[in-house]
């Protein structure tokens, strides 16, 4: 019996595409582990030019590839901007209600380390949106799926290693820090799971979902990530996280080629 369910389930694209890709998502939240090997000032230096690569890629697969998908299957009207226009909303509420906070950059001492619950909290609500996401997305189509799912992994990678220092910086042994990361992680397979089985309950979902996502992805590049790179004034630097942004829009612009 489980082996026909197996079947059955990699016979689907849709679900084999979907399952497939939050599993690599929720691995992501294992590069935590990685950064402890990197001396801190490098790590530094490195993020800053990962985080704009990731704003470039979010806003990529919100412009390039999410909202002209959604455009040309639904048109663009006053549903869809209320739609994109929510998702910054309810972006900006969350991160308020439970204190959504983007460590992208290692923080130090002046931490407040009594908000690493609130930060696992925060994570698995965003990866379980973000399960939500990458299904929705592939039930559109094969292609968007992709993009969006290199989108999530890109930004997910700084995310990640800053979700990681915080529990450690909070007073989580190791161990501790990547079982509770992976668990917060793992979100998004509950979530992806949920988009999936009620798949024809949701079969409209998507016309809202994805216009959402695009919103949510504009939230988190205009608020968390590029707000970041504004810090640094020193031209060389500047000109690089520039670059860096444009890097990302491209990447993003080269996954039409998946179509």
């Amino acid at each position: 019996m489980l082996i026909s369910i197996c079947f059955l389930i990699v016979m689907d694209e849709v679900w084999f595409y979907t399952l497939a890709s939050v599993a690599i998502v929720s691995l992501i939240s294992l590069v935590g582990v990685l950064a402890l090997s990197i001396k801190e000032n490098i790590l530094r230096k490195v993020l800053i030019f990962f985080v704009s690569f990731s704003a470039g890629a979010l806003l990529g697969d919100a412009f390039i590839h999410l909202l002209p998908e959604i455009v040309e299957e639904e048109g663009f009207g006053l549903e869809i901007s209320l739609y994109i226009l929510l998702g910054i909303m309810i972006f900006f509420v969350l991160e308020k209600l439970i204190y959504w906070r983007h460590c992208h950059i290692l923080t130090g001492d002046d931490h407040i380390h009594t908000f690493t619950y609130m930060n696992l909290v925060g994570d698995g609500v965003h990866n379980f949106i973000d399960g939500m996401i990458i299904a929705g997305s592939f039930m559109v189509s094969v292609s968007l799926g992709i993009a969006t799912t290199v989108a999530v992994i890109l930004h997910e990678v700084p995310q990640e290693i800053g979700d990681f220092s915080v529990l450690i910086y909070g007073g989580f042994k190791k161990s501790k820090a990547i079982f509770y990361n992976l668990m917060a992680a793992l979100a998004a397979v509950i979530g992806a799971l949920i988009m999936l089985i009620l798949s024809e309950e949701l079969s409209r979902l998507p016309v809202f979902l994805v216009p959402f996502t695009a919103g949510g992805f504009i939230y988190i590049a205009g608020t968390d990530l590029i707000p970041e790179l504004k810090k640094e004034t020193k031209l060389s630097i500047s000109v690089a996280q520039m670059l860096a942004l444009f890097f990302g829009i491209c990447i993003m612009l080269s996954l039409i080629l998946f179509e």
